[in-house]
Formats: structure tokens, sequence, C-alpha cells
């Protein structure tokens, strides 16, 4: 039998912070987890792509997993990215994740290699049996070039352990092409911040999101009135957040967020290389966004949100 989640509502992709020499700062990592389970997420990412995690260290993603389940203490669930260069290699860490006892995984597909749709197939096929957590498959075809299309995901219907998919192709109607497919067969997460009501409305029931690092609050309201079909409420909320929800779609995508998580008060903005503070002219261009959004930081409908 697949193993039962309720995941559900908004999981903030985590960022990882950094010290000034750029070492992980784990302290830190776990106040800024502690901070948006305070304001009412519904689970937590650790590890994902706004995580850094191809610039972490097996070491370093051990010691963020453990401080998430640390701080999470059974209060939300708590998801640990893998995106790894082999197979082989993501079955290890899925294994460590398993030993740590974080609550699942988000498998990316092998990074590097475009690889055929048996390959992509086979890699998530591989690592769902390297481990008894529920697995969420993670496609991004924009940022990792390898495409988890809906016929690749009903052909891993078989694999108990597969459980949820988080889409971040933008492209909605696979949500809907999905079910006509394998029925209920996975969870349905959005996974583009600027398209999160339109996936709500075609049935995805949790959101793996990058700027509700920065805010949380408006991030949960959102996605809430979207599934409870509140349209008149929801539409400008969503109208204000726009700007910065596209800032999600961007290559420097994480940059973007740690700065208007930095400015919030919630993170810093430094960045591992490879990925670099933003240039001056881009740097501005997020700030003049911030001072917007703040200047007109809406009245929020009560959705029956959960705090502290």
């Amino acid at each position: 039998m697949s193993p039962k989640v309720s995941w559900q509502g908004v999981f903030p992709a985590v960022t990882t912070q950094f010290r000034e020499d750029m070492s992980v700062d784990v302290d830190a990592t776990a106040k800024v987890m502690d901070a948006l389970i305070a304001d009412g997420v519904s689970g937590l990412i650790v590890c994902g792509t706004v995580g850094e995690n191809c610039s972490l260290s097996t070491r370093e993603k051990v010691a963020i997993m453990e401080a998430g389940r640390a701080v999470a203490k059974g209060r939300v669930p708590v998801i640990c990215g893998i995106a790894e260069f082999t197979t082989a290699f993501a079955c290890e860490t899925a294994r460590e994740a398993a030993r740590i006892g974080v609550d699942g995984i988000m498998v990316m597909p092998a990074l590097l290699y475009s690889s055929k749709p048996h390959e992509t197939a086979a890699h998530f096929r591989t690592v769902s049996k390297a481990t008894d957590l529920p697995v969420m498959v993670y496609n991004n075809p924009p940022i990792y070039k390898n495409d988890v299309t809906p016929d690749i995901l009903a052909s891993l219907a078989d694999c108990e352990t597969i459980v949820c998919f988080k889409d971040s192709s933008g492209d909605t109607r696979r949500f809907i092409d999905t079910r006509n497919m394998v029925g209920d067969r996975f969870v349905l997460f959005a996974g583009l911040d600027d398209v999160v009501v339109e996936s709500v409305a075609m049935g995805a029931v949790g959101w793996v999101s990058g700027m509700s690092n920065a805010f949380p609050k408006e991030g949960e309201t959102l996605f809430r009135l979207a599934k409870a079909r509140r349209f008149d409420e929801l539409m400008p909320l969503y109208e204000w957040f726009m700007p910065l929800l596209h800032l999600d779609a961007r290559p420097d995508l994480v940059q973007c967020i740690k700065l208007c998580e930095h400015i919030m008060g919630r993170g810093t903005f430094r960045t591992r290389p490879p990925r670099l503070e933003l240039p001056a002219a881009d740097k501005a261009h997020v700030e003049a966004i911030m001072k917007k959004a703040l200047d007109n930081r809406p009245v929020l409908p009560d959705v029956g949100i959960a705090r502290g």
C-alpha cells in the first residue's frame, strides 16, 4: 500500500543561511524554520532549490535535515529535497533522510544529464525503492532541463512510496492530464509561485513556495482563499502579490527571494557561489518591488490560520 500523507497547504522552500565566510549557519537556518512555523505555514521543504541544495555537501544537508526535524517537533511535516548527479548518490541521500527521520523526500531528476523519458522514470523508481519514506516527484523543466510529463508520472503509479507530484512547469493543464490518467493516485502540489491560484483551481492541494519565505502569512492566506474558492477576497491579494511571485520564475530566484527575506528581517541575502549577489540594477528592481508591496501591504482576510 502507498504510505498515507496529509500534505496540504503552503510548504515554503526554506532558505539555507550562510555566515560571512560562506559556511552554513545551522542555527540561523533553524531560526528561519521556526519563524515560518510560528507564522502558520503548513510544512517545510529543506534542501530544495531555494535551499541551494546543489551548493551543499552531504554533511551540510544532514545537519539541515536534523535541524528541520528538531525545530518542527512534529508540528508540521518536514520534507528534504534530493538533487544529485547520479541515481546512486540520490539513493544515499534518501537513506540518510530516512535515518534522520524527516517526513518525506522531494526528489529531482538526476542533474546535468538530459535523460530520455524511460531514464527519468527509472531514476525516480530506483530512488523510491531506497527508502520507505513518502516521495514527492519534483518537476521543473525550465531549471533542470528534464521534463516529468504526465505520461512519465503515470508510469510510476505502481511505485508505492511515490505519493506526490510537484509541478513547476507552469502548465497547469498537467494536473488535469494526470488525473485523467491515474485519477487521485498522486497528491498534487503547485511548484511555481505565480500560477498558484490557477494550480489550486486545477486540483493542487499544496504549494511549495519561494516567496512565502518573506511573506508566510500572505502565502498561506492566498492559498487557503484559493482552496475555498473565495475569489472576491483572493483577487486583490493575488494582484498585490504577483510582482513578488514573478521573482520565483527567474533564473536568479534564490538571490531575489533571499533579498526579500533579508528586507523583511527574516534571514540574510547571502548565497553561496556560483550564485553571486544581485547586480546593482537587479537589486534596485527587487527593492522597488518590495517597497511598493510594503507600502500597500493588504489587511488579510481570516482563513483560520493557527499561529505559534
